[in-house]
């Protein structure tokens, strides 16, 4: 497997998942996954990016969704997790509240 310090080569990654390079680089149209590149415009895939294929591959082969489903999984995913940040915020900033005033 071609690997530099951290990112794989497309042909590595299509291995890993035995799907042709063309695949990955078809989600890569889809703007489903943003690889960075070398200066020789080779594509680099991180550990993350490897771990998103996984997800698309696994949304994709395994439970049939198409590349909108799986272009919209990943935008409310995201929206949760926003969600759940401002939620953690909202609880912390609450909790200190409480906390000033029961020392007062």
């Amino acid at each position: 497997m071609k690997r530099q310090k951290g990112y794989f080569s497309i042909s590595a990654v299509a291995k890993m998942f035995a799907v042709h390079p063309q695949t990955i680089r078809l989600y890569e149209k889809e703007g489903l996954i943003v690889p960075e590149r070398s200066s020789g415009n080779t594509r680099m895939f991180s550990e993350e990016d490897v771990n998103k294929l996984e997800e698309i591959i696994y949304l994709t082969h395994e439970l049939g969704i198409n590349l909108s489903g799986v272009e919209m999984i990943f935008k409310l995913k995201k929206h949760i997790n926003k969600l759940q940040s401002e939620i953690n915020k909202a609880f912390k900033e609450t909790q200190n509240e409480l906390e000033k005033q029961e020392e007062e």
